[in-house]
């Protein structure tokens, strides 16, 4: 998939490269979109990757001057997690909530939802109805735009090649501001929108002083309903006025015909979506379900850059190039894998074949691994991202002596294995729910397995074997 691979150490080192590179190169944080793209030869010319993901310091959330900064790095499960965010800045957390599952999110960051420019990302409305802008770096320099200027069109930006998004930059929502994020798909977990959108607005007492309506998968970029806005602003917002705004709201639309739906469907659900939205604000109601200590799967250090690498490391695609790794405890150097996924390196290069392939896109959940105590998607990893890493794979969850982990028995005892070809991406997704979470509520449980497919319909088995697993925890104490 790529010839050269820099495992770097700074954002000054990525800065270096690209100028060196220029249109060879991409930057990869998450690599959950750029990872399948250079699989399918989606993006020719492209032989060199420059690895962010262990770049220290480039997670942090922070608040400065009543703005809220985003680090390059922070993922959509930081966002998720952070009470910052979820006081000043909601829509944003809403939306990273919506975002395919656990094991994606640990990944995916919000400043590659942005870079990669799709319409149906859920990241871009809730940042655009917010104002947020970017800060993009170069060795020439830096600059920032707001996003109207960043986007061009589908999966265009104003990004030039030897530029990298070092800062994303929320002004705070104020007291008087209150704002939401919906989303329509398919299913309830790992779903692409078939639209989206984010209201804010800003009252005067009953009035709405202001109001930001954007909506998502419906135009080539994100759109605004700007006839929507109009209709809002200094009025009271009662029913007849949220109807009306709804309504216009779906003149902004100009959605197309795909698998996931019709124009016609697309443009009635905008209407519906934007209803509902207003609708909570008006009550004050938009925060209902909002999960409370829900299931990350995202390790003790919670997600935060927690093992760089003590100096960079420039991997080229070579039978002698070596990936130092720790499987299961113990380290091992592994050949000729540097152009692999983590996925295919554990298969084919360590010969541990319990890391099953499902669908290869990041979709089915059976090749869930932890990577550096964090749940991931071996499948969406590169290999030379487990360079001088520590990776447990499903081999690795008995005890030495051979006593099963607790989930394990629990799937046995409650029946839970069918096929069994799902098994081990649930078994890991489930371990790491269990230290994470000894007490799970159902609702976690279930958080936790959002995104591990079986096709047998295992699911009530399967959430039984936990319970199962729990009482045994708690009997062995």
């Amino acid at each position: 998939m790529w010839t050269h691979y820099y495992n770097v150490t700074s954002l000054d080192q990525a800065r270096e490269l690209l100028a060196q590179f220029g249109a060879r190169a991409r930057v990869i944080a998450g690599g959950t979109d750029l990872i399948i793209e250079l699989e399918r030869g989606m993006r020719p010319g492209v032989d060199v990757v420059i690895d962010i993901s262990r770049v220290p310091g480039q997670d942090d959330i922070r608040l400065e001057g009543g703005t809220i900064h985003l680090g390059p790095l922070v993922n959509h499960n930081r966002v998720v997690g952070s009470e910052l965010i979820a006081a000043r800045v909601f829509p944003l957390a809403q939306a990273c909530w919506t975002v395919g599952s656990p094991q994606i999110r640990n990944r995916g960051t919000v400043a590659g939802n942005l870079v990669t420019a799709s319409p149906a990302n859920d990241a871009i409305p809730p940042l655009w109805a917010m104002d947020a802008r970017v800060t993009l770096a170069s060795v020439r320099g830096k600059r920032t735009l707001s996003l109207p200027e960043f986007y061009e069109g589908v999966r265009r930006t104003a990004m030039q090649p030897d530029e990298i998004l070092v800062d994303i930059a929320i002004p705070a929502l104020p007291s008087n501001a209150r704002g939401t994020f919906l989303k329509l798909g398919l299913r309830k977990a790992q779903a692409i929108s078939v639209v989206n959108a984010a209201a804010v607005l800003w009252f005067d007492g009953d009035v709405v002083a202001d109001a930001c309506i954007t909506l998502g998968s419906v135009a080539p970029t994100i759109v605004r309903a700007e006839a929507a806005e109009a209709a809002l602003r200094g009025r009271v917002l009662n029913d007849e006025r949220i109807v009306e705004a709804a309504r216009l709201a779906t003149e902004a639309a100009s959605p197309i015909d795909d698998v996931r739906g019709p124009a016609s469907y697309r443009k009635e659900m905008v209407r519906v979506l934007v209803k509902r939205a207003l609708a909570a604000l008006r009550t004050g109601t938009e925060r209902a379900g909002w999960p409370e200590n829900p299931a990350m799967l995202w390790g003790p250090d919670k997600g935060r850059v927690a093992h760089a690498l003590p100096m960079p490391v420039h991997h080229e695609t070579d039978a002698a190039d070596t990936v130092v790794t720790t499987i299961n405890g113990t380290v091992s150097t592994l050949y000729g894998a540097v152009d692999k996924t983590l996925l295919d390196m554990l298969r084919e290069d360590a010969c541990l074949t319990g890391t099953k392939e499902g669908c290869a896109e990041g979709e089915c959940g059976a090749c869930t691994v932890l990577l550096d105590g964090v749940a991931v998607l071996a499948c969406l990893v590169p290999a030379p991202r487990a360079h001088g890493a520590q990776v447990v794979t499903v081999e690795g969850l008995a005890q030495p002596d051979g006593t099963l982990h607790p989930l394990q028995q629990g799937f046995i005892d409650a029946g839970a294995v069918q096929c069994g070809y799902c098994t081990p991406g649930f078994l890991m997704a489930g371990a790491s729910l269990l230290d994470e979470h000894p007490h799970p509520t159902e609702a976690q449980i279930r958080q936790s397995i959002s995104g591990n497919l079986c096709r047998c319909t295992g699911y009530y088995t399967i959430v039984n074997a936990f319970e199962k697993a729990v009482a045994a925890i708690d009997a062995a104490r």
